[in-house]
C-alpha cells in the first residue's frame, strides 16, 4: 500500500471534548475491497451486516468493542449489594446491531439485547453478566492479538471486583487472560 499521502493529525471529540490522535490516507484499491465486504460512506446510520469471514468474527467483535463498544459495572441497590456488569456496542444502525447480535447467537449462543440509547438517536447491544464472560473470552482468544489496553484492563478489574464479591472463580479462560502479562 503507497502510504505517500499520510496527513497525520489531532481531532476534538465532539461529545467529550477530548483531544485525539488521526491518520487520514488515500488508497483507491483499499476503498473498493472495504466497499465489497459492506462497508460505505457515511455508514453510522445505514450499515447492514459485513461479509466477516467466521475464523476472523470474534476479531472483528473487538474492534468494535475497541471502538463503540464499552464494558461498565455498577451496584445494583435493588438487591443487597449486587454488582452488576454489561458488555455493550452502540451504533445509529439498528440493522446493523441486529446482524452483530445475530452473528454472536450464531457463533456462541448468546442472546444479548438491543435497546435505545438514552438520547434515542443510537441504539445499544447489551450482553449481561454471564454472557458478558462469554463474549469477552471469545474475543480476546489470545495474548498475541491486537486490542485497546485500557478496555482490556477495565474488564479485567470489573471481572476481579466481581470474583472477589461474589467468591467465585472466574473462568479459567479469563483467569488465564488476568495473569498474563500485557
Amino acid at each position: 500500500m503507497n502510504l505517500t499521502n499520510v496527513k497525520i493529525g489531532t481531532k476534538t471529540s465532539g461529545s467529550t471534548n477530548k483531544r485525539y490522535s488521526r491518520i487520514q490516507f488515500s488508497n483507491v484499491k483499499l476503498y473498493k475491497k472495504l466497499l465489497k465486504i459492506g462497508l460505505m460512506p457515511n455508514k453510522s446510520r445505514n450499515i447492514n451486516g459485513l461479509k466477516i469471514p467466521n475464523r476472523y468474527f470474534f476479531d472483528f467483535v473487538r474492534g468494535c468493542f475497541d471502538g463503540d463498544g464499552t464494558i461498565f459495572s455498577y451496584w445494583d441497590q435493588r438487591w443487597h449489594s449486587s454488582f452488576m456488569f454489561y458488555i455493550s456496542f452502540a451504533s445509529g444502525s439498528f440493522n446493523f446491531l441486529q446482524w452483530l447480535q445475530k452473528k454472536i447467537k450464531t457463533n456462541c449462543g448468546l442472546n444479548g439485547y438491543i435497546g435505545k440509547n438514552g438520547d434515542n438517536r443510537n441504539f445499544i447491544l447489551r450482553y449481561a453478566k454471564k454472557e458478558s464472560l462469554v463474549l469477552f473470552n471469545k474475543m480476546f482468544h489470545s495474548k498475541n492479538i491486537p486490542f485497546l489496553k485500557r478496555k482490556y484492563e477495565k474488564a479485567l478489574k470489573i471481572f476481579r471486583t466481581d470474583e472477589n464479591h461474589n467468591r467465585k472463580n472466574l473462568p479459567a479462560r479469563v483467569v488465564k487472560l488476568a495473569n498474563t502479562p500485557l
